[in-house]
């Protein structure tokens, strides 16, 4: 493995670089998507339930055990802010919801660059390799060799393996961590329309 390194070139630096930095964004990621997990319908379910015992101190309570997970904080803001108008309680839900995400997808840019920059990297790598093959060709002349025009082709190679091998399992990665954050949105939105539903309702019985 490294002695392919050194054959593909400057740029396998630039390419191990950046595939560094998007494992940790992956890394990151990944451990907290598996923190934030929890069933939220059975979670929602309980919170409902001493909504409508009127239990909210125990509601909140319940919720600030939970804060690290993100529709737990919605959740709480919802119950504390509860006697608000029903239409700004729905901007009020909606804006902790959005900031909750907001945390989720924080550094899914970085990643996403990473995917698109590596395979460049790559390319480039084919480019400068085959240039530096050509050149050997034309110093040689006739009398060029295999050998002569080795390196550049390692490089022009190497690289492009590379840029790929570092882009596709990241864009797989990638693509699974922002369906799940899509999912927690959906389920933060459906179980926060609930909630306002269930407090309005409870607020018109007083």
């Amino acid at each position: 493995m490294i002695w392919l390194f050194v054959k593909g070139g400057p740029l396998m630096y630039a390419i191990l670089l950046i595939s560094v930095l998007g494992l940790a964004i992956i890394i990151e990621k990944l451990w907290m998507l598996m923190r934030v997990r929890i069933d939220a319908g059975k979670f929602s379910q309980k919170i409902f339930a001493l909504l409508k015992s009127k239990k909210y101190s125990e509601a909140i309570e319940i919720c600030g055990k939970h804060k690290r997970f993100p529709i737990a904080n919605v959740f709480r803001a919802g119950i504390e802010k509860r006697a608000l108008p029903l239409s700004e309680l729905d901007r009020l839900l909606e804006r902790i919801g959005n900031s909750e995400i907001k945390n989720l997808e924080r550094h899914i840019g970085g990643l996403i660059s990473v995917i698109g920059i590596a395979p460049l990297l790559g390319f480039l790598g084919t480019i400068t390799g085959l240039i530096k093959a050509f050149m050997a060709w034309e110093q040689a002349g006739s009398n060029i060799t295999v050998s002569a025009l080795a390196t550049g082709i390692y490089e022009a190679m190497i690289t492009t393996a590379a840029g790929l091998s570092v882009a596709v399992p990241y864009y797989l990665i990638c693509n699974f961590i922002i369906s799940r954050n899509k999912y927690i949105a959906y389920e933060i939105s459906d179980y926060s329309m609930q909630l306002a539903e269930i407090l309005s309702q409870e607020k018109a019985h007083v």
